[in-house]
């Protein structure tokens, strides 16, 4: 995670530098705005990996002696099946659509977002799949 961690805080440096010339340059706020956000996207998550990294143990991107077959095993726990996601894509999408159609469209949107979120949530908490 240390590489990772640094190839982000190097390409928010990056980004930070194209933002500054472009802004100069070009004089245009979109696209200067868009890149500055992308500058604070990429230091989160570059300090992320950083300081994730110092907690976990090295993995096997870290070693320049790996081999790929070090680095196979269990990731983690992924959802095998689950709705949820797909109720929050529809009420986002809905809340989206408010944009334009108008704003009373997101008091539909608003209890099926919520519905997903908290399904989401809490999956693993009641119902077939409680596990404590």
């Amino acid at each position: 995670m240390k590489i990772q961690g640094r190839m982000f805080i190097w390409l928010a440096v990056f980004m930070l530098v194209m933002a500054i010339v472009y802004g100069v340059w070009s004089k245009e706020p979109a696209g200067t705005t868009a890149l500055f956000l992308a500058f604070g996207l990429s230091i989160m998550i570059g300090f992320y990996l950083a300081f994730t990294a110092r907690r976990v143990d090295a993995g096997a991107q870290d070693n320049k002696d790996a081999d790929v077959a070090d680095d196979a095993g269990e990731l983690g726990f992924f959802s095998p099946h689950s709705w949820q996601p797909l109720s929050l894509a529809f009420g986002g999408a809905l809340a989206f659509m408010a944009i334009a159609f108008g704003w009373w469209l997101l008091f539909f949107s608003a209890p099926i977002v919520m519905v997903g979120l908290f399904g989401w949530v809490f999956e693993y908490y009641r119902g077939e799949n409680a596990n404590q």
